[in-house]
C-alpha cells in the first residue's frame, strides 16, 4: 500500500499558508478579497457505488479590507453550499434537533497539517474545533495579537475586551476551525461559516470542503461506463463577503471500477458422490488501481492495522488535512467524545461477494477463506495480514454489513477456514438455505498503483442417492459484485445520505448470473426398434452396465425401467432391479411381456448401460438375426431440453448430443 503518509504534491505549497488563520493589520495592499477552488488531486469513483469519495475541495482567499469584522468584532458569516450533479451520500452523523447533519466537513485554514504560522497555536497549528451548532454555524471575533514586532488579527471564539488593543501571546482562545455540513438531496450546506480577511499580501486563507460522498450509480450506466465528470457547483450567501471566481470544480471521474469472471460450469453426475471436488475459480479484477481500498491507511506494519479494530488507535488516524490515504475512509475526526458520532470512518474496507442460486438440494458448497492463484494453490500471504504490504489479500468475513470496529473498539469478523481443500487451500461452508447463499471477502492488503485481480476457490461436498433422485438435477449460479449490496438495503434508500446504512455500499450485480455447476441425472436411454414374440418368434434382451472398466471410470448401479410400445394395447412398464457395474441383464420377451410386438425404451438409472437384441425363430432353427441398442442422447442434458433426432437440433452447449439419435449404438 502507498505510504499513508505520502503527501499530495500540493501539500508542500502549504508554506504558502503561513499566515492562513491570521491577518496582518495595518499591511499595505488591501486589494478586493479574491477567492478561487481548487481540487489538487481528483479521484476516480467507482461506478458501482453509492457512497464514492469525492476530491477535496479548497477555495484559497487573498486580499480584502484590513479588520473588516462587524461591530463588536464579529467576523461576518456566510453560509456555503455545494451542489453535485448526483446526490450527496455522506454519511449523517444526526444531532438534537438536526438529522441531517453529516460527516462532510469544512476545515479552516488547514489545521494539523503541521505548517509554520505567523502566530504560534491559530492557523495551521490551531486544534482542531469543531463549531459545536452546525445548523447555525459559530460566531467568532476578530481580535488582535502582538508576535515578535508584528500584529496580527486572528479568529477567535470569544468576544475581545480590550477593544482594538494587541494581546500578547499567549492571548485568546483559537476560534472553531472544523463546521459540519447539513446535507439536501444533492447538496451539501455549511452554515454561518466565520470569513476573516488575510489582508496582507502574500498570506492567504483556505477552506477545505473534505468528506463529501456522492452517489456514482447516477452517472455510470454500469459498470460498463467509460469516465463520467462528478461536478461541484458553489455558492455563498453572500458573495461580496466570500466571492468565488471558480465555483464549478471537477471533484471525481465515475468509471465501472469490477469486473468479475467464473470458470465455466463444472458437470457432476448424480449417482458419484464428491468430496470437496473443484467446482470453480471466481475472479474479481479492478477496473483502476484505487477501485480495491483498506478500510483505514495503517500507521503501523501490524495484524490488522488497516482494518481499524482498535479506535483508540484512529483518533490520531487520517486526520491531516489534504493527505491522500487510499481507503474506504477519508478524513477522520470524532464528532462526538463519547465517538458516537465519527466523521470519514468507513465501516470496512472493500469487500467482494459472491452470491450463489439454485445450488441443487443436498449439495454444499465451500469456498477458499483467502485468495488463490487457482483453484488448489493458495495465493502468497503478506508478511503481516492487514498491514502496510502491497500484496493483494483479502479474507472471509461472517456478514456483508459487520462492521471491523467501533469507537469502543471491536474486532475483525474473519471467518477462519474449517478445513482444507486438496491439503492446502483453507475453506469454510456456505450457508445455503433454499438453494442460496453468500459468500463475502475484505480487502485486508492492496497496492493502489497495480490493478490488481483477487481469485476465489470454489468446492462441492454431496451424497448421492439415486433412489431419491438426491441431489436433484439442476445448473446453480453465482452472481460477484461489491458488497454490500441490496437486499442488505434497498436500491432507493442506498441511494441517499444514511445515518444506519454501512459506508461504502453499492450496487448488485447488473451483469446475468454466471453457471458455475450443473448436476446431470446418471442414466442412459436406449432404444431397441423392434422386438417381437409372435408368429413363432422370439426376443433375447441384454442390458450390459459397463461402468467397471480398465480405465479408473467409478462403478455405478441401479435399475432400468422398460417401457414397451405397441399402440393403444401397449403392457405396462417392467423393471430390471438393480444391475450391478459390470455385470449384463438378460431376459426374453416371451417372459416379460408374452404375445407383444414393437419396440421399447429402456431408461437405465446409470450411466455406460449398452443393449443387444437378438430375435430368432423358437431355437433359432431357421432364422436369426441381432442388434445393438440406439443410445439416445437423453434430454435432460441438451440445452433445449427436448429429445433431438439429429445433431442440428441440439442446442449451443448440449452434452452428449454430437450426433443426435443417428449416432448411438
Amino acid at each position: 500500500m502507498v505510504d499513508f503518509r505520502r503527501w499530495i504534491t500540493a501539500i508542500a505549497v502549504l508554506a504558502l499558508f503561513a499566515g492562513l488563520a491570521a491577518a496582518q493589520t495595518g499591511g499595505s495592499g488591501f486589494a478586493q478579497l479574491t477567492c478561487s477552488t481548487n481540487v489538487t488531486a481528483t479521484p476516480t469513483l467507482r461506478a458501482e457505488g453509492y457512497t464514492e469519495q469525492t476530491g477535496d475541495i479548497t477555495i484559497t482567499c487573498t486580499g480584502g479590507a484590513a479588520n473588516n469584522p462587524l461591530p463588536g468584532g464579529q467576523i461576518p458569516q456566510v453560509n456555503i453550499t455545494v451542489f453535485l450533479n448526483t446526490a450527496v451520500t455522506s454519511r449523517l452523523l444526526p444531532i438534537s434537533g438536526g438529522s441531517n447533519v453529516s460527516e462532510a466537513l469544512l476545515l479552516i485554514d488547514e489545521p494539523g497539517s503541521g505548517v509554520a504560522a505567523p502566530v504560534p497555536g491559530f492557523g495551521p497549528q490551531a486544534p482542531q474545533t469543531l463549531c459545536p451548532t452546525p445548523l447555525s454555524g459559530c460566531v467568532e471575533y476578530s481580535t488582535p495579537v502582538v508576535t515578535g514586532t508584528n500584529t496580527y488579527a486572528v479568529s477567535t471564539n470569544n468576544q475581545p475586551t480590550t477593544g482594538s488593543t494587541p494581546l500578547p501571546l499567549p492571548g485568546p482562545t483559537p476560534g472553531y476551525n472544523i463546521f459540519q455540513g447539513v446535507v439536501n438531496g444533492n447538496s451539501v450546506t455549511f452554515f454561518g461559516v466565520p470569513v476573516l480577511a488575510p489582508v496582507t499580501s502574500g498570506v492567504n486563507r483556505v477552506f477545505r470542503i473534505t468528506n463529501i460522498r456522492a452517489n456514482a450509480t447516477t452517472l455510470s450506466g454500469g459498470s460498463a461506463a467509460g469516465a463520467t465528470p462528478v461536478v461541484a457547483s458553489i455558492s455563498t450567501s453572500n458573495s461580496s463577503t466570500l466571492p468565488i471566481s471558480n465555483p464549478t470544480p471537477t471533484v471525481g471521474f465515475v468509471q465501472g471500477g469490477l469486473s468479475t469472471a467464473a470458470t465455466g460450469a463444472t458437470s457432476f453426475n448424480q449417482c458419484q458422490s464428491k468430496t470437496k471436488s473443484t467446482v470453480a475459480t471466481l475472479s474479481f479484477s479492478e477496473n483502476f488501481g484505487t477501485a480495491f481500498k483498506v478500510r483505514v491507511a495503517p500507521q503501523s506494519n501490524s495484524t490488522n492495522a488497516a482494518q481499524g479494530t482498535n479506535y483508540s488507535g484512529l483518533v490520531s488516524m487520517q486526520n491531516v488535512p489534504g493527505n491522500i490515504y487510499n481507503s474506504e475512509s477519508n478524513f477522520i475526526y470524532p464528532t462526538a467524545a463519547s465517538g458516537s458520532n465519527v466523521a470519514g470512518l468507513a465501516d470496512f474496507g472493500t469487500r467482494l461477494k459472491a452470491t450463489f442460486n439454485n445450488i441443487p438440494t443436498g449439495v454444499r458448497l465451500f469456498v477458499s477463506v483467502n485468495n488463490v492463484i487457482n483453484g488448489v494453490t493458495p495465493a502468497t500471504a503478506p508478511t503481516v495480514v492487514g498491514g502496510t504490504s502491497t500484496t493483494g489479500w483479502a479474507q472471509l468475513v461472517n456478514s456483508e454489513t459487520a462492521v471491523d470496529g467501533t469507537f469502543n473498539g471491536g474486532f475483525f469478523p474473519a471467518v477462519s477456514a474449517t478445513d482444507n481443500a486438496g491439503s492446502t487451500v483453507g475453506i469454510a461452508e456456505v450457508a445455503l438455505t433454499n438453494g442460496s447463499g453468500t459468500a463475502v471477502w475484505e480487502v485486508l492488503n492492496t497496492n493502489p498503483n497495480t490493478q490488481e485481480t483477487l481469485k476465489f476457490a470454489v468446492f462441492t461436498t454431496y451424497v448421492s442417492n439415486v433412489a431419491q433422485n438426491s441431489p436433484p438435477p439442476g445448473t446453480g449460479t453465482v452472481n460477484l459484485s461489491f458488497a454490500p449490496t441490496p437486499p442488505a438495503f434497498t436500491a432507493s434508500s442506498g441511494a441517499a445520505a444514511s445515518s444506519s446504512l454501512s459506508v461504502p455500499r453499492f450496487i448488485a450485480d447488473p451483469n446475468a448470473a454466471k453457471n458455475i455447476l450443473t448436476v446431470n441425472i446418471c442414466r442412459t436411454i436406449l432404444l431397441y426398434p423392434f422386438i417381437t414374440n409372435q408368429a413363432g418368434f422370439d426376443t433375447g434382451i441384454a442390458i450390459a452396465n459397463t461402468s467397471t472398466d480398465p480405465f479408473g471410470t467409478g462403478p455405478q448401479a441401479g435399475s432400468c425401467t422398460l417401457n414397451w410400445y405397441a399402440g393403444a394395447g401397449s403392457p405396462s412398464p417392467s423393471n430390471t432391479g438393480n444391475i450391478a457395474s459390470g455385470t449384463v441383464y438378460t431376459t426374453l420377451a416371451s417372459t416379460t411381456v408374452p404375445n407383444f410386438q414393437g419396440y421399447m425404451i429402456a431408461v437405465c438409472q446409470f450411466q455406460y448401460a449398452h443393449g443387444f437384441a437378438f430375435i430368432s425363430d423358437l431355437g433359432a432353427r431357421n432364422l436369426a438375426m441381432g442388434y445393438l441398442a440406439l443410445v439416445i442422447p437423453d434430454p435432460t442434458t441438451q440445452a433445449n431440453g427436448v429429445r433431438n433426432a439429429s445433431a442440428n437440433g441440439c442446442g449451443v452447449g448440449d452434452i452428449n448430443c454430437a450426433g443426435g439419435e443417428e449416432a448411438g449404438h
